[in-house]
């Protein structure tokens, strides 16, 4: 399948070379296009150079209903993207997976109008918390992150900004009403009031309910309950401000790993799950649905407050407020015992973001400020299994005042002839507050300060240039090229702490305190670099981009030996590098196929052998986990009077569940399939459209989900396995 990949992929580009050669050059003024595209260039307002790469409505749309209610579902079409998704409706919260260019999904950022949306344990975007009928596109970078975006914890992952849906300027209504297998249904409305008299106000008001039993196995993966006002008020004839308010609760079930022995006999364990009832048995009752599921609970406010000068000189205010309740369960053993884990997030941020833009003649100079001040309030209880009693803490440490971020950043673009230039620096600095941590113990578990556990306040910070420069060879072909540095703030504390609180007494011995493992903690970074040219003529668009990264800094697992020969833990030692190349390709074959081919060569590999429990292994050169060398997204979109077929597949090749390429993990290809009718101009709606959905049409049984750290070794590495044939139907209405 990968020969056959790379023997196409360089069809296309000598086809469309020899395309070109033949034709006269056309402007892309007199280009035509009547066919719709799922993907297209991007840049940020004020940028000239496109370096990124946006999911059109008709993307999202093209991915059936489970890309209504995910974020990385939505974004799975384009090249480099690699997402790993546990069920077929797009519910599953936080068991799903995205990697941009080999690097973790939890590595980047995500942001709504370029306000950040993240939170800790684990650390990372929220994606699961919107209706993206409310988003009128979604924008990707995945090498230099433009500076203006409040990037939350880093982008090492490459960045998202989803770009809102404001108030239409006329009333309308928005319905669907989804159902399928496993009791699949999602009611969605939204309400426009259009522009009120006088005040010229604009209002809209969302909600949706979904639910869905799980594939397989007992339990629930909803309800998802989310809410949605937004508001667009003019203050003047060039200005207009924004409120957005989001709202969305998701109760669910979790879905049980697998071991790589259970991934080897896959066919015997596809639909191994959870336990649908109590046995009496501590050891089997840890597997009991009802002690494994989440509640997650989000509300997120967000401003944008423009004001123009003159017409050449402007500032925009953004304020932000964001608020997570989470709780979820799930069965372990501690020290040898049976319980129940009750891990709770409570997180607050709130910050602002500032940006003054001059538009001089030759150039437009933005110089910006993003402040956030964030409370992470991050615990563990265990409950005896059996009885449910309590019995202790998986780790206390209580913070001494906010995380904060301080992060100036300077952007300057323009234009000389053929050739489009940016450039940007971005200065990051995060305070991480000072932390108690307390030991409690039977029977009473009263807490007590700890002075081992104790962790100094620390500063982070980094300089984040990038460049950016565009040239036009005719108005059909252009050459870019791009730079920027990215970074991710440090993260993975709970895991520290837990082998800290574990062999307290040898790291006492030691004379080891948890401040002194915290020392080795620093931010990630990553240089990232992209060549690539952009083709257009009336029939064909096509995008070929060369990608460099050198990651440095990378959390890894290492040996302590003060400690005792089995005693690892985290430090930020590791590097890695990263190549390859994407193929971004859209065929407009007449007036009714529309053709997307979007393949992806990562190599992504540690510079040098990693060591665990005193011994070295034997990792330099090798993969990065859940890296696969070659990918393809590719569909077609019919198109004939009212109906309308989307077939797409996707092709992930062979990937590794350990960083010693031990656990190898077979190749698939999943195939999907969309048929649509649409009605329009209704004496009742302007459209009204019936969708009927085919998830993995051919029922493949593959891995799709692979839960690793970078370093993860043999026997250390959660998998779970893909949804099988699903058949949705949909109707959407509006008005």
């Amino acid at each position: 399948m990968k020969r056959t990949i790379c023997f196409v992929t360089m069809g296309v580009l000598l086809f469309f070379h020899a395309a070109a050669m033949a034709e006269e050059p056309v402007t892309l003024e007199s280009i035509v296009v009547r066919e719709k595209k799922l993907v297209k260039p991007t840049k940020q307002t004020n940028d000239t150079v496109y370096t990124g790469s946006e999911i059109t409505p008709e993307g999202i749309d093209a991915q059936g209903a489970k890309a209504a209610v995910s974020v990385y579902e939505a974004v799975n079409v384009l090249p480099g993207v690699s997402v790993e998704s546990i069920d077929p409706f797009g519910l599953a919260a936080e068991q799903k997976n995205i990697r941009v260019r080999g690097v973790r999904g939890f590595l980047g950022a995500m942001t709504v109008a370029g306000i950040p949306n993240y939170g800790g344990n684990p650390m990372g975007p929220r994606e699961y918390l919107y209706d993206m009928e409310n988003f009128e596109s979604i924008a990707v970078y995945k090498g230099a992150v433009p500076a203006d975006l409040g990037t939350g914890v880093g982008a090492r992952g490459g960045a998202i900004e989803l770009r809102p849906l404001w108030p239409e300027e006329t009333w309308g209504v928005k319905f669907g009403q989804g159902v399928g297998e496993n009791a699949y249904s999602r009611t969605f409305l939204r309400l426009d009031s259009g522009a009120l008299p006088a005040v010229n106000t604009r209002l809209s008001v969302s909600g949706s309910y979904t639910d869905a039993e799980k594939w397989k196995g007992p339990g629930d993966l909803g309800p998802r309950k989310n809410a949605n006002i937004m508001l667009s008020q003019p203050i003047n004839d060039r200005d207009e401000i924004h409120l957005w308010y989001n709202y969305n609760s998701l109760e669910q079930h979790l879905y049980k790993s697998m071991t790589y022995a259970e991934v080897e006999a896959l066919g015997r364990n596809y639909d191994n799950d959870y336990n649908d009832r109590l046995t009496g048995i501590a050891m089997e009752d840890i597997n009991y649905y009802d002690y494994n599921r989440g509640d997650y609970l989000n509300r997120d406010f967000l401003a944008e407050i423009p004001l123009s000068f003159t017409d050449a000189f402007g500032l925009i205010v953004k304020p932000y407020y964001s608020k997570e309740d989470t709780e979820i369960l799930g069965g372990t053993t501690v020290s040898g015992n049976y319980v129940v884990q009750r891990r709770m997030r409570e997180i607050e941020r709130y910050g602002l973001i500032s940006q003054l833009d001059y538009r001089f003649e030759w150039l437009t100079a933005s110089l910006g400020y993003w402040y956030e001040d964030s409370d992470m309030l991050i615990s563990q209880k265990n409950y005896n299994v059996s009885t449910l009693a309590f019995a202790g803490y998986g780790m206390v440490m209580k913070n001494d005042g906010d995380g904060i971020v301080h992060s100036p950043y300077l952007k300057l673009a323009g234009s000389a002839g053929p050739v489009d230039w940016q450039a940007g620096l971005k200065y990051f600095r995060y305070t991480d507050p000072a932390s108690q941590g307390y030991t409690a113990s039977a029977p009473d578990f009263e807490l007590v300060k700890a002075a081992d556990l104790y962790r100094k306040e620390k500063t982070y910070d980094e300089f984040l240039p990038t460049v950016g420069v565009d040239y036009r060879i005719t108005d059909g072909i252009e050459l870019f090229a791009s730079y920027g540095r990215n970074q991710i703030r440090p993260y993975a504390y709970v895991p520290l702490v837990n082998v800290y609180t574990k062999n307290r007494a040898a790291f006492q011995a030691a004379g080891v305190t948890l401040d002194d493992m915290f020392s080795g903690y620093d931010m990630e970074t990553s240089d990232n670099f992209e060549l690539g040219a952009r083709f257009r003529r009336s029939w064909i668009e096509i995008v070929p981009t060369l990608f460099y990264a050198k990651h440095k800094n990378l959390l890894t697992t290492v040996h302590d030996p003060r400690i005792g020969p089995n005693v690892n833990y985290y430090q930020n030692v590791g590097e890695a590098t990263g190549y390859g190349v994407e193929l971004e390709t859209n065929f407009f074959l007449g007036d009714h196929v529309t053709f997307f081919f979007n393949p992806t060569y990562t190599s992504l590999t540690y510079d040098e052998d990693l060591t665990y429990a005193g011994a070295t292994m034997d990792t330099e050169g090798n993969q990065v986990v859940d890296t696969p060398e070659w990918m393809l997204k590719a569909g077609l979109i019919l198109r004939w009077g009212d109906f309308e077929v989307v077939p797409m597949l996707s092709y992930l090749d062979d990937r590794y569940g350990d960083a010693e390429n031990t656990e190898e993990v077979d190749d698939y290809v999943v195939a999907n399939l969309k048929i649509g009718y649409t009605l329009k101009d209704l004496a009742f709606c302007k459209s009204l459209k019936l969708s009927l959905e085919f998830i993995n049409l051919f029922d493949e049984e593959y891995i799709s989900m692979i839960n690793a750290m970078d370093d993860s070794r043999s026997g250390r590495t959660s998998y779970y396995a893909g949804a099988p044939f699903t058949s949705l139907l949909s109707l959407s209405l509006e008005i």
